[in-house]
């Protein structure tokens, strides 16, 4: 009688720090014993309410905690949501950066805005190359995705294989490179794959993902059918291919070419030097030299494809773009799908341009990177793991990958749907959430890392949505008598110059509050702020339904 086979208990741990729930912020740290390696580090964009904040960066504090076992980076692929964390979190960790060579090139960008070029070290990768590091040993894998040089992660340790699939589709027919290496993902699955960690963007959408050759075509009928036009493109600054399509159906129809917004100038710029991109000579012109040249002789390739306020196509839409203007007949490409809560965004600018007379066209003028369902069933059936562990996307993207796992025959109790923080404790024996680690949002501001948190936002969303009083009183030193005031000075409250009789009974009614305050001898100048704020704000709820944030101050005075 055949022994059945010894179960390997060796346990590793795999702690997603972002990327789970919303879309972006991509991050996830995997730990043997004593070593722990990450794979990506994002950023994500802020929500609407997110008033004055520029983008959201994952918590790392147990990567910091435990900085000494953390031994490097494996990057995907260059978007901002798999890279854009690396300046901020490298400052805290400085570990190699592992990533292929237009990632990387794009990865350089962003250390040398930080002054970080020469303190980081980098590591190029090719496909098919496996890096052996410590208990690790990690092979990248070459995918198919909107940007050049995407990979997943073949990721090795005495506890087993993980795949990582990171941001991919399957095309057989991409314009430029090679297609996906579906067979690699076979032969691990016949090596036997503990879990599979998959791309759920478009888990909720049957079918296959279009080949890129679809907006090739697209873009070859707009080029054809506007030969008397202007041509304005807004797409992505990473995705290089898309970029490439342009610039070819650009020259092919004898057009000059003008780009338009500094992260699309660099991107091209690294993509052209390490010849992931091909210009041809003399198509590319400055925008100051567009004068010189007819409109059906422009293409003008800008960034705002996601309504973005700085970006160059918002700009134009608003009139406020130093050297182009919208006119009418303008063919404005939108070569883009508008990220999960940037639609508002995306529709005003839209409505802009229209108003300026542009036809705005977006029909088969882009195609996802991501895989569709059957896209995932085909990896589910290559890789054959143990546990399936949705990953990239909203809840309802994670639970309908859930659903193609179930589909694939993946045992319930061995599909994990996870919350960014949690600790998953994997063994060929069983499965586990064993834990959970601070895996909170980090807003910066500016120049300002982490210093505006929830109770900041809510205040700007409050003075946003309700304006602000500010009441100023002189108090005589040691008497409290009142010396000067109350001056009331209101900001997106009501148009004071029109509101004469309201600011005079909110005078009335501060008045009103520190003659209360005398009364019961409250000389503590916190209680007598906190009594004024009260006193106001139950007032103009009252009488207006409005409840402005109120800020009292006391200036100390002499007589």
């Amino acid at each position: 009688m055949k022994e059945a086979k010894e179960l390997n208990e060796k346990k590793i741990k795999i702690i997603p720090l972002g990327g789970l729930g919303k879309i972006g912020m991509n991050i996830t740290a995997f730990e043997y014993e004593e070593q722990i390696i990450v794979v990506d580090c994002g950023i994500s964009f802020p929500e609407e309410g997110m008033l004055g904040i520029d983008l959201v960066i994952p918590d790392v504090s147990y990567l910091i905690e435990n900085r000494e076992k953390v031994k490097a980076f494996f990057i995907t692929h260059g978007h901002e949501d798999h890279i854009g964390a690396l300046p901020y979190v490298l400052k805290e960790i400085n570990v190699p950066i592992y990533a292929t060579k237009l990632t990387q090139g794009l990865i350089e960008l962003k250390l040398k805005e930080h002054n970080l070029i020469t303190k980081v070290k980098r590591k190029v990768v090719r496909h098919g190359q496996t890096i052996n590091l410590g208990s690790f040993r990690v092979e990248y894998i070459k995918t198919n995705h909107s940007i050049a040089d995407s990979s997943a992660l073949a990721i090795s340790s005495p506890a087993g294989i993980i795949v990582h699939t990171g941001d991919f589709k399957i095309d057989y027919t991409p314009l430029f490179g090679e297609t996906i290496n579906l067979q690699r993902f076979a032969e691990l699955g016949k090596k036997g794959v503990l879990a599979l960690m998959c791309d759920s963007t478009n888990a909720q959408r049957a079918g296959f993902t279009v080949s890129e050759k679809i907006v090739a075509n697209t873009f070859k009928s707009i080029f054809s059918e506007n030969k008397k036009n202007r041509i304005i493109v807004a797409t992505f600054a990473s995705n290089v291919d898309r970029v490439q399509q342009i610039i070819n159906t650009a020259f092919d129809f004898g057009r000059k070419v003008v780009i338009q917004g500094r992260s699309m100038i660099n991107v091209i710029q690294v993509a052209v030097e390490l010849e992931y991109m091909i210009i041809p000579e003399n198509i590319i012109i400055d925008v100051e030299q567009m004068k010189n040249y007819p409109d059906n002789q422009l293409v003008i390739i800008t960034t705002g494809s996601q309504g973005e306020a700085m970006a160059g196509l918002s700009r134009m839409a608003d009139s406020t773009h130093r050297t182009i203007s919208i006119r009418p007949g303008d063919q404005i490409i939108f070569s883009s799908t508008p990220i999960p809560g940037n639609e508002k965004a995306v529709s005003k600018v839209v409505n802009e341009l229209a108003m300026k007379g542009a036809e705005v066209i977006y029909q088969d003028t882009h195609v996802s990177g991501h895989a569709c369902q059957e896209e995932l069933k085909l990896i589910y059936s290559l890789v054959h793991p143990k546990y399936a562990i949705p990953v990239h996307g909203e809840y309802k993207h994670l639970q309908a990958q859930q659903k193609i796992a179930k589909m694939m025959r993946i045992e319930d109790k061995n599909i994990f749907v996870l919350q960014s923080g949690n600790v998953l404790e994997l063994s060929e024996k069983e499965g586990k959430i064993a834990g959970q680690v601070r895996a909170r949002e980090i807003y910066v501001d500016g120049l300002g890392i982490g210093d505006v948190g929830n109770i900041v936002i809510r205040d700007r969303q409050m003075l946003a949505e309700n304006g602000l009083i500010i009441i100023i009183i002189g108090l005589e030193k040691f008497s409290n008598h009142v010396v000067s005031g109350p001056d009331i000075i209101s900001r997106g409250f009501v148009y004071v110059r029109e509101a004469d009789e309201l600011m005079a009974k909110i005078k009335h009614n501060v008045q009103q509050s520190l003659e209360c305050c005398m009364k019961k001898n409250k000389m503590d100048w916190g209680k007598i702020k906190a009594t004024i704020k009260e006193d106001l704000s139950d007032y103009l709820w009252k009488e207006m339904k409005r409840n402005p944030f109120i800020l009292p101050i006391i200036i100390e005075m002499d007589r």
